[in-house]
């Protein structure tokens, strides 16, 4: 899983540098490891909070991750996300979906 690690909490991180030139990679290893976990019966959670550094891009990488997990029948819970990445979701029409998952 390139770029992303996972804790023994079983919540996934995102790192702390998301840019467009990762987000391809990131999201393959997260979408990954996420449905593994929901084909354990495992929550599927995303820890944004180390997100320092990235672009819009870093919205596709959650939303990718969403999108799987829900075609799964389970529901993604995104902690931490900073004020920066909501503030984009606005502009780009997709704060709807993310505060879906942020407030679960």
């Amino acid at each position: 899983m390139s770029n992303a690690t996972l804790s023994s909490s079983a919540t996934l991180a995102l790192p702390a540098v998301l840019m467009q030139a990762q987000a391809q990679s990131v999201a393959d290893g997260l979408v990954q490891a996420l449905l593994a976990h929901v084909a354990k019966g495992s929550e599927a959670v995303l820890d944004a909070s180390a997100l320092s550094q990235f672009d819009s891009s870093a919205l596709a990488v959650v939303l990718a991750c969403r999108r799987a997990v829900k075609a799964k029948g389970a529901h993604l819970r995104v902690t931490g996300l900073p004020a920066r990445a909501q503030a984009l979701a606005k502009v780009y029409g997709v704060a709807a979906l993310l505060d879906e998952a942020t407030h679960a």
